[in-house]
C-alpha cells in the first residue's frame, strides 16, 4: 500500500468516524469535504504526470534537433564512397569505350558531381558556403 493511499483511508476513516458522531446531518458536508480532498490528491497527481510528460517531451525535441544534425555518419559516408568506386569502373569503361576520352571525362564530371552533391546535402558548410541564416533569436543593430 502506497503512503499515499494509507494517508486517504485515514482521511476516509476519520470522515466516516465524524459522521458517526456528528450524525446524518453533517453527511453531506462531511462527503463534500472528502471529496475535495480526493480531488486536490488527484489534480496534485494529474499536475505532476502532465509536467513529467512536458519534460520527457522537450527532451525528445532537443535530442530531435541535435540528431538532425549528426546524420552524417561515418557508415553512410563509407558505403557511398566505396558505392561510387565500384560503380567508376563499370561507368569508365563504358564511357571510355564508346566516346574515348571526352566520355570518360563526362563520366568522371558525373562521379565527381553526385560526390560533391552527397557532401553538400550530408554538410551544408563543407565547401566554405558559410551563409549565416537569421534566427528569431538573432538581434540587428
Amino acid at each position: 500500500m502506497d503512503a499515499r493511499d494509507a494517508e486517504l483511508k485515514k482521511e476516509l476513516n476519520a470522515t466516516l468516524q465524524a459522521r458517526r458522531e456528528l450524525g446524518e446531518d453533517y453527511e453531506s458536508a462531511l462527503v463534500d469535504s472528502f471529496l475535495e480532498k480526493v480531488d486536490q490528491r488527484i489534480d496534485g497527481a494529474v499536475e505532476r504526470r502532465v509536467r513529467r510528460q512536458l519534460a520527457e517531451q522537450q527532451m525528445v525535441v532537443a535530442r530531435g534537433s541535435r540528431a538532425s544534425k549528426s546524420t552524417d555518419s561515418f557508415g553512410e559516408r563509407f558505403g557511398f564512397g566505396i558505392v561510387s568506386l565500384v560503380l567508376a569502373i563499370p561507368l569508365s569503361g563504358i564511357g571510355g569505350g564508346v566516346a574515348h576520352l571526352p566520355g570518360l571525362l563526362v563520366t568522371w564530371a558525373g562521379i565527381v558531381g553526385v560526390n560533391a552533391f552527397q557532401a553538400l546535402r550530408m554538410n551544408p558548410n563543407l565547401f566554405g558556403s558559410r551563409r549565416r541564416h537569421k534566427n528569431a533569436d538573432d538581434w540587428e543593430d
